[in-house]
């Protein structure tokens, strides 16, 4: 039992007085900084692909290794964080367990099949490579969850919390739903932006070799703000797109 003096000590609750509770929360807010942060300097300086000699498939997928083991050093964090943290008996009840394993589960289905169904480049930010998505993704899980992997990712925190029986988790696991909540804000727009510039570009060269009105018109639809994106405001809801693997 934590002394009397602990002011940061709330019983069954949390312990504020834990650096490895604060160390788990760093690791949650920091993680999709980097990855929007490096992304969109790729996007506006190419700066991987120019020490990768214009490689950019091969950056995308250091980034996206990168990304991914980041993402296991904050899950490493937030459960040796939860070890510290005391429990709630209202955590304890017999239904608890089995919701949290039901959560588990629906929350790794979602994370994973979107994986499937996006492809590496699709997944870990090809488009900011220049490596543009063209055929949307409209089957599971994206016809259930608007962003299955931030939303399947935020399941599988709260169901440890849960399973563990401990208030801290719950609390870490809403970082969490609120770190991912704002790097949708900024991620939706840029990603979207840089498809609306892709399709400038193609109607550009469209009228240029000469084309038909209605081709550029049928271009500009195909291409237009959101439609085959990786946004999070896409008009149509639960739409996401697959990338090309070639070069």
């Amino acid at each position: 039992m934590p002394p009397a003096y602990n002011q940061y000590y709330y019983p069954g609750v949390v312990d504020l007085n834990q650096p490895s509770f604060w160390i788990a929360a760093g690791a949650i807010c920091f993680n999709p900084l980097f990855w929007n942060t490096v992304a969109q300097n790729e996007y506006h300086r190419g700066t991987i692909t120019k020490v990768l000699r214009g490689k950019r498939y091969l950056g995308c997928y250091l980034l996206g290794a990168t990304i991914f083991i980041l993402g296991i050093i904050r899950d490493q964090l937030y459960n040796q964080a939860l070890v510290y943290q005391p429990v709630h008996p209202l955590l304890l009840q017999p239904f608890i367990k089995p919701a949290a394993a039901a959560l588990f589960s629906i929350g790794n289905v979602l994370v994973l099949s979107s994986m499937y169904a996006l492809g590496i480049t699709g997944t870990y930010l090809g488009d900011y490579f220049g490596i543009l998505m063209d055929d949307m993704v409209t089957g599971f899980p994206f016809n259930i969850v608007r962003d299955p992997m931030y939303v399947g990712s935020t399941l599988s925190f709260f169901s440890v919390a849960l399973w563990f029986g401990k208030p801290a988790g719950l609390i870490l696991s809403t970082l969490v739903f609120i770190v991912y909540l704002i790097a949708m804000r900024f991620e939706g727009p840029f990603t979207a932006n840089i498809y609306v510039s892709a399709a400038k570009k193609r109607r550009g060269r469209t009228s240029a070799n000469g084309e038909s009105a209605a081709t550029i018109i049928a271009l500009q639809a195909e291409g237009g703000p959101a439609r085959n994106t990786r946004s999070h405001d896409s008009p149509a809801r639960g739409t996401r797109s697959k990338s090309k693997k070639s070069e």
